[in-house]
């Protein structure tokens, strides 16, 4: 009935309730990635058999949401310039999977 299990060093105990108890986006994992490459190899082996979504979010093909973003993300959108972290969040709000280059742009425009 119960399995436990880490995921990057972080233990999880999961319990099978049965089928009347679905996955919802009211349980998702973030996962912060260094590079784009990191980005692509999870973004392409999690959301195998399952859904694209939004700025970076995917169900896998078992239902369970989860959101890969790059750290280089947070950075830009902590920015002190608020009109470097709008175009960031702009060009993020455009994407599916996130395309740190893109941002990169977004955020050096002028």
């Amino acid at each position: 009935m119960t399995v436990t299990f880490q995921l990057d060093g972080q233990e999880f105990t999961a319990l099978n309730g049965g089928p009347e108890f679905k996955f919802t986006e009211a349980v998702s994992f973030m996962v912060n990635c260094e590079n784009q490459e990191e980005v692509d190899a999870l973004w392409d082996k999690l959301s195998e058999g399952g859904e694209l979504g939004p700025c970076g979010w995917l169900k896998d093909k078992y239902g369970l949401s989860w959101q890969i973003v790059p750290t280089a993300l947070g950075e830009m959108l902590r920015d002190e310039d608020p009109k470097k972290a709008e175009r960031v969040m702009a060009a993020m709000l455009q994407m599916k999977k996130i395309d740190i280059q893109a941002l990169k742009q977004a955020y050096e425009e002028e």
